[in-house]
């Protein structure tokens, strides 16, 4: 490989804080590629002062040092080179975007404690830009925020790697940031060919797939070479960072920089995990008892875990839309997407605001009086059409990330060391936050089974069972748990294409005997696969609040009613060697009526309002979610209209919102 056949006459930058390596690496790639290295340090500054850069630090002071070095970089002149920049150089702006126009920014990301005890070998005591009173630990921290800036790829340094290594890293990264083609995403019933020029035609990048929402064969979209897989190292890495950071590292290695640059993913990231979630660790573990724990995903606005990809989907879709395009969402929910979506998008800039709308469909008497008082009290009327619930890749591609990080947040907690196995129960309805799980899993998260819970609506555990998925002579029964009342699971499409090798063809027959016989069988081979991710069971409505009742005496701690269904289900069927993690996919303050009826409360009051003050005086753990009093309390007087549930009465609404908010006439 030579470095022209790789990047052609660019420079592969190599940036990272002092004692990353980047001296050693490059000399390594340099060689690798028979090109020329850099080092900005000995061949640029100390040729440009004629002196030493730790006697020109002493002679002009740290601002004026970052000043003089980036002028000396601003003169600076290569291609086709590997060159190793100085850990300051990214605080400089100017030079920085001079740098880029001619290169590829490769970011070299070494644990803090490897690049401290390096310094300490180096004899190296303070740092530019280290003032009296302050830590080596803590400028190394801030300079974090210069280098996230400026990177195109980032090369994740496990504890203990070697420069060889890391130049092997550096060079795949480069080859990948090249190449966005093999990233791409095809639909699960894309024929097999092999006719690669065929096959192309079929395949969407990133950006595509986030606006089509659905394949347009009717499949769903699922990345052509599976998903990457991180090692022990790589995941380690992640032990003590935010959740923010661990969302940008694991969204990198997912979504090829060609559709979303990691500049601009750090700032939807961090946009999207903010001071709209009220607990700072965004989605917490907490132990609920023996070896049980709860992933707490009801901290966003609207109280579910939906939000926790519906609060970065939307900033997604409006960086991956024509800017000269309208888009209309469409949203059909059971429960809590209707909301979420309605959040998520509403918390888009004016602008975007302008050229996005949402219409949110749900049953009048098939969702909680809040869910309902949710979504019409955040209306947005949105002139091509789209989808935002977990059909769409970029919805559910978030959600892989708090099944990880809530492995982490149990070795960081003592309560595993890395690569012990953990079991996942989730209360399951369109099977997407499963799939996350059985996603994070590929991924080299070590989770052992993947227990899906269902309510009364049990079509999935009869086929997880059985490997038939019959809907014949099945009708939709309305729980206490609504988000899981479905009977057609649509991401399990995904998971099915993941069982049989990516045979699309096998996938489009048996979702057409789905659609037209009502019911498909799996072969034994396949179904031998599915078993060796996924056990599944269900929970009647008395189980489901009898969990309620039970856990809130023994604990104080009130779960909602789709988390009481997973915990009934993991009583059952978890066997106790290692920790199971139960996702509490919502706060209990949307299901007040169930859950007062659960807690056999002598009164239960009519307005949802009253409802949550009731639940509040019993100081519960956890609180009454503080976003929905409000929501409550602002929305009591709203209205909101019922029609018919005929397509053709949808239609009419939706062509008289797309003409008040698209066409009006000036």
């Amino acid at each position: 490989m030579s470095i022209h056949s790789l990047i052609g006459d660019k420079n592969i930058v190599l940036m990272g804080p002092p004692g990353a390596g980047k001296t050693t690496v490059g000399k390594i790639v340099g060689q690798k590629l028979g090109c020329h290295f850099i080092d900005v340090d000995d061949d640029v500054l100390e040729k440009t002062w004629n002196m030493p850069v730790s006697e020109k630090l002493k002679d002009v002071g740290k601002e004026q040092f970052l000043e003089e070095e980036g002028k000396a970089l601003l003169s600076f002149s290569a291609s086709g080179s590997v060159v190793s920049l100085t850990g300051s150089n990214p605080m400089h702006d100017a030079s920085m975007q001079h740098v880029k126009k001619n290169g590829i920014v490769v970011y070299l990301d070494v644990p803090t404690q490897s690049i401290m005890d390096r310094l300490k070998l180096m004899k190296v005591e303070r740092i530019v830009g280290q003032g009296s009173g302050t830590s080596l630990k803590d400028i190394l921290q801030f300079r974090k925020q210069f280098y996230k800036k400026w990177y195109d790829v980032r090369v994740l340094c496990e504890n203990g790697i070697t420069a060889t290594a890391m130049a092997e890293k550096v060079l795949h990264a480069v080859e990948r940031y090249q190449n966005s083609e093999t990233e791409g995403l095809l639909s699960t019933r894309s024929l097999k060919c092999d006719d690669k020029s065929e096959q192309k035609q079929s395949i969407k990048f990133f950006s595509d797939a986030v606006v089509e929402g659905l394949a347009p064969d009717g499949g769903l979209f699922v990345p052509l070479m599976g998903l990457p897989k991180l090692t022990a190292g790589e995941w380690q890495h992640l032990l003590g960072a935010t959740y923010v950071e661990r969302a940008q590292l694991i969204l990198e290695r997912c979504i090829h920089p060609a559709d979303i640059p990691a500049s601009e993913l750090w700032a939807i990231v961090e946009a999207a995990y903010g001071q709209n979630f009220t607990c700072s660790k965004i989605a917490p573990v907490r132990h609920l008892t023996s070896n049980q724990f709860l992933l707490e995903l009801f901290h966003g606005p609207t109280a579910s875990f939906k939000d926790l990809a519906l609060q970065l989907m939307p900033h997604m879709f409006a960086y991956c839309i024509p800017k000269s395009c309208n888009y209309l969402i469409l949203v059909a929910t059971s429960g809590d997407t209707g909301s979420a979506v309605l959040d998520g998008f509403n918390r888009l800039t004016e602008v975007d605001k302008q050229r996005i709308a949402v219409v949110t469909f749900f049953p009048e008497n098939g969702v909680s009086q809040m869910q309902k008082s949710q979504m019409i009290g955040c209306q947005e009327y949105g002139t091509a059409l789209s989808a935002a619930n977990s059909i769409n890749w970029a919805r559910l591609l978030p959600q892989v990330v708090y099944h990880a990080s809530a492995y982490l947040d149990l070795v960081e907690q003592n309560i595993i060391t890395f690569g012990s196995p953990v079991d996942v129960c989730i209360p399951t309805g369109n099977f997407g936050n499963i799939l996350a799980a059985v996603y994070a899993k590929t991924m080299g998260i070590p989770i052992r089974k993947c227990i899906c819970a269902s309510n009364q609506n049990n079509v999935l555990t009869d086929f997880i069972r059985t490997g038939l998925y019959d809907l014949r002579g099945r009708k939709l029964m309305q729980s206490s748990s609504p988000a899981i009342d479905i009977l057609k699971s649509s991401n399990l499409e995904r998971h099915l294409h993941l069982i049989v090798n990516g045979d699309g063809p096998l996938v489009a027959r048996l979702f057409s005997n789905l659609e037209n016989q009502h019911y498909f069988q799996l072969q034994e081979e396949f179904l031998e696969k599915l078993q060796q991710d996924l056990v599944a069971d269900w929970c009647s409505e008395k189980d489901c609040l009898d969990a309620i009742h039970s856990v809130y005496n023994s604990t104080g701690y009130i779960l909602d009613p789709h988390t009481a269904v997973a915990k009934v289900v993991a009583d059952r069927v978890q066997d106790k060697t290692c920790p199971v993690i139960i996702a509490s996919t919502a706060h209990y303050s949307k299901f007040a009526p169930a859950i007062l009826q659960a807690l056999r409360m002598e009164e239960i009051k009519q307005t949802p309002l009253s409802q949550l003050h009731l639940l509040n005086s019993y100081k519960p753990l956890p609180p009454v979610h503080r976003g929905l009093l409000e929501t409550v309390e602002k929305n009591k007087q709203q209205s909101h209209q019922v029609c018919a549930a005929d397509m053709n009465i949808l239609m009419e609404h939706v062509e008289a919102l797309i003409q008040k908010q698209f066409m009006k006439v000036f």
